[in-house]
């Protein structure tokens, strides 16, 4: 290896365990912004959903930690990498990245505030990436309760969300294109917690479910999902039969825990390639509150009834668990 790309990746791990230092996951990135490690799981015949169950690397996002020995073990399995990607969605910061691209030929700072203008809020001073082509990444926060989903261009042409699931490529790391860097100014300041007005945005429709004697509701008791900061998770639980008795029959569910029932609610409400980041995000939040072991099978079973297979399911809870074990 060259002297120049030994110094890059030496860089770009001094960088990643600066950010660790400020709770925030990391993973290393190639020079095309993608998880430097592979995954081990490549050459399966018949390869199976692991996000590192099998102890070894290479699972992406899912490798994210805030451990320095294990930062350390990452970039060692990774001489190549000369940048490191930074988990979003994750305790303590919650992460939220608005990426402001210039490649797509739109003003996409222009469309975001023109969207604050129309939607009445403000940016405020936070954290602001630079990217090599001259975009920039704004850091901000969400709440705990809250998922934000990733998305490309659905708030503004040029406008791209990093949630819960994704990463941001960290200042300090090198790309074919270029160095990302903090704008001047910003490299002191926390992420900001994002606009309750734009945090609305960010979050897919409310869903709404049929109750039984006729009509919509987004829960039983008639409290929908979309309140106040997005999600109400507070309140019953429809039934896996579906006659609305606000209550998930799945095995393991400890009654009366309000946040619990609000949990396994987000699973049961996910959609079609929501599943298995709205398991893993609530799954994370569970074990955070000390709940992860009571609630981990009625976790599961909700996510079987909404089409995941027991094994992703499992997969996907046993993730969550070391990952939150990992942090803090």
């Amino acid at each position: 290896m060259a002297t120049k790309d030994r110094q890059a990746t030496t860089l770009a791990l001094a960088h990643a365990l600066s950010a660790a230092e400020r709770g925030l996951a990391v993973i290393p990135l190639s020079r095309s912004k993608l998880p430097a490690l592979r995954s081990p799981h490549r050459d399966d015949p018949t390869p199976t959903p692991c996000h590192g169950e099998c102890g070894r690397f290479g699972h992406g996002v899912y490798d994210a930690s805030t451990d320095p020995r294990r930062i350390r073990a990452l970039f060692a399995a990774a001489p190549w990498a000369i940048g490191y990607g930074i988990a979003c969605g994750l305790h303590p910061h919650h992460l939220i990245g608005v990426d402001l691209d210039t490649k797509s030929g739109t003003d996409s700072s222009a469309a975001l505030r023109e969207l604050a203008l129309r939607h009445l809020f403000t940016i405020p001073d936070t954290v602001v990436i630079l990217t090599p082509s001259g975009g920039r990444h704004l850091w901000l926060t969400g709440p705990p309760d809250v998922v934000v989903p990733n998305s490309a261009s659905r708030l503004a042409p040029g406008i791209d969300i990093r949630g819960a699931g994704g990463y941001l490529v960290g200042p300090g790391s090198r790309t074919d294109h270029g160095v990302y860097g903090t704008v001047p100014g910003t490299a002191h300041l926390p992420p900001a917690p994002c606009p309750s007005a734009l945090l609305r945005l960010l979050l897919p429709p409310p869903t709404r479910e049929p109750r039984a004697g006729g009509g919509a509701a987004g829960r039983p008791g008639g409290r929908g999902l979309g309140r106040g900061s997005g999600f109400d998770l507070g309140g019953g639980i429809p039934a896996a039969d579906g006659r609305g008795h606000g209550e998930w029959r799945g095995q393991g569910h400890p009654r009366g825990h309000d946040h619990g029932h609000g949990l396994i609610h987000f699973v049961l409400t996910a959609h079609e390639g929501q599943r298995n980041t709205r398991l893993f995000w609530a799954a994370c939040r569970a074990y955070e509150n000390g709940l992860g072991p009571d609630l981990a099978n009625a976790l599961i079973d909700a996510a079987i009834h909404t089409g995941l297979t027991e094994r992703e399911a499992r997969s996907t809870v046993a993730s969550a668990a070391r990952m939150s074990g990992r942090r803090g």
